[in-house]
């Protein structure tokens, strides 16, 4: 810590250059936070973190939850000019997100902005009525610099209750495992079992009676992983009070359409009779439409979500297996419907000599 103490107090300036008295403690990723409190309970705050383009940012939050808080927001521009700015996180979109307009009370230290090497350094200095004890802090990072201060979307996040007396970490507050769980079961669900289910119905009549019996099977454990998908987002939504209307409006339609499809199961009606047809077509329909709107949803759901590659390459592999397996079986589903109909015309030819 000697040859780092020695070469932020050439980098950066008084009171951020005298170093000595900090206490230094890695929070997330490459970001390092070193800090010191005041008796006069002013914070001094350095925090560091490995740098290419973009943003990095440090708010102070009530419940670990972005929407409320304020951050600290440094960054580099394109011309190499270093700023930082307070941001007010009224919501988790550009527009709600207010520059200059936070709640954290800066001291007359002016904040600054280094990039030392391949790390950028914040510095800044906050007043608060009583000494900081635990404290949830969200941290931040954006691929894109802000234009005209407005702040873009972060590429990833974490937010951790930090006790400052201490100098330690208690670990995420975020619900890491809840949204990994709605999107496996979702995916799962939505997208891997339901479609199955439907191509079996589709390809596989000959199987009678075994064919509607496993649709039937396949396409209620679906649904079952679907609507556990549903909970979980819905309890997402709740803890992240989260802007994702177009989401969860899809999300919540398609579960209206699989509960149709299920109502209608019980109100299937026999091969005599004469709206049988009608059900035939409305059944097949809706279904095929429920199965569209799930990809999208879930395409859409891995945006805004801000999954990693990976995710995004699982889903585009299911997604291709699929709709490679459906064009191989539907071609040769009306090449057997065309051997059928010749078949059947050139009998009835003969029946008819």
């Amino acid at each position: 810590m000697s040859s780092l103490h020695r070469r932020i107090s050439i980098f950066l300036h008084a009171p951020y250059s005298d170093y000595s008295n900090h206490i230094c403690q890695p929070v997330w990723y490459n970001f390092i936070l070193r800090y010191t409190q005041s008796p006069e309970n002013v914070l001094t705050v350095i925090l560091s973190a490995v740098y290419t383009v973009g943003w990095v940012g440090m708010g102070f939050s009530k419940d670990g939850r972005m929407v409320g808080s304020s951050a600290m927001v440094g960054w580099i521009d394109r011309d190499g000019k270093a700023h930082m700015r307070q941001y007010l996180l009224n919501g988790t979109i550009p527009s709600k997100v207010l520059v200059d307009k936070g709640k954290l009370n800066v001291t007359t230290a002016a904040p600054t902005v280094v990039l030392h090497g391949a790390t950028i350094y914040l510095a800044f200095q906050l007043k608060f009525p009583a000494p900081l004890d635990k404290q949830p802090l969200i941290f931040a990072f954006g691929t894109t610099p802000p234009k005209h201060h407005r702040l873009t979307h972060h590429e990833d996040k974490e937010a951790v209750n930090f006790d400052f007396s201490g100098g330690r970490s208690s670990g995420s507050l975020y619900p890491h495992h809840l949204k990994r769980s709605h999107g496996v079961l979702a995916i799962f669900g939505w997208g891997v079992i339901m479609p199955i289910g439907a191509i079996v119905a589709r390809y596989y009549k000959d199987w009678d009676p075994l064919w509607y019996y496993l649709h039937t099977v396949i396409q209620f454990v679906g649904f079952i992983l679907g609507l556990a998908a549903v909970v979980a987002g819905v309890v997402l939504y709740d803890q992240l009070h989260a802007t994702v209307s177009a989401h969860r409006a899809l999300g919540i339609f398609v579960l209206s359409l699989s509960v149709l499809q299920i109502i209608a199961f019980f109100l299937r009606p026999n091969e005599d009779s004469k709206v049988r047809r009608y059900w035939n077509w409305y059944h097949q329909w809706v279904g095929r439409l429920a199965l569209f709107l799930t990809a999208v949803n879930i395409v859409l759901g891995i945006r805004v979500g801000g999954a990693r590659d990976s995710w995004k390459v699982s889903y585009a592999f299911d997604l291709a297996v699929i709709i490679i397996t459906v064009i191989v079986m539907e071609s040769l589903f009306w090449v057997k419907a065309a051997k059928k109909k010749a078949i059947d015309a050139s009998n009835m030819q003969m029946n008819t000599l």
